[in-house]
């Protein structure tokens, strides 16, 4: 069994695409995707199966998304050892100044290719201080998120890519869950990824 780290973009933010995550667990397990649990409200589900198409998973779980709750909702999965690298290549890892709460990492459903992230690079971004990943982007808000200018939606047009952004206490606690999952589901050897 593989482990998988899902997270759907724009779920339960600012009373838009509600979703109960018992509801969440339930439409997982209807795919036949098993030991399926959430993490916090924001549309993160960590599950195990023996399905290894990326691609068509992440196509069936928002197909099944939008029949089942009327809303269409961008699929991003990682397996263990993806997680894991998003934290290893943390580029402000070794800097004592930066809060978690503080650091946000967007994920992103495909690479935007070195043009898209040389014009992200060029954008003036105020205060606070971005860098890219391989799938993923990292961003500090020294003055916290929800004073920042940055410009977002400009961000998002020049990558040309769905992405959703989770905060670095959500990234390394989800990495401790499915790095926990996977022990258990293989009890003699390393977590699975």
């Amino acid at each position: 069994m593989n482990v998988f780290i899902s997270m759907l973009r724009g779920v339960n933010v600012g009373g838009h695409h509600k979703v109960k995550m018992d509801e969440l667990r339930t439409l997982y397990e209807s795919l036949g995707l098993s030991d399926v649990q959430t993490y916090v409200q924001s549309g993160n589900v960590l599950f195990a199966t023996q399905q290894r198409e990326f691609d068509r998973l992440a196509v069936e779980i928002e197909k099944a998304i939008e029949q089942r709750c009327g809303f269409h909702a961008d699929v991003i999965l990682l397996n263990v050892s993806e997680l894991r690298d998003v934290v290893r290549r943390n580029p402000f890892a070794t800097r004592q100044d930066i809060a978690p709460n503080k650091l946000l990492v967007t994920f992103l459903s495909r690479d935007p290719g070195q043009e898209a992230r040389d014009k992200v690079l060029a954008m003036k971004i105020g205060p606070e201080e971005l860098s890219f990943g391989a799938h993923e982007y990292y961003v500090h808000f020294p003055n916290g998120a929800g004073n920042s200018k940055l410009p977002t939606a400009a961000i998002e047009r020049a990558l040309k890519t769905p992405g959703t952004a989770r905060n670095w206490n959500s990234v390394t606690r989800m990495l401790e869950l499915a790095e926990s999952m996977g022990a258990q589901l293989a009890p003699d050897s390393q977590p699975q990824v």
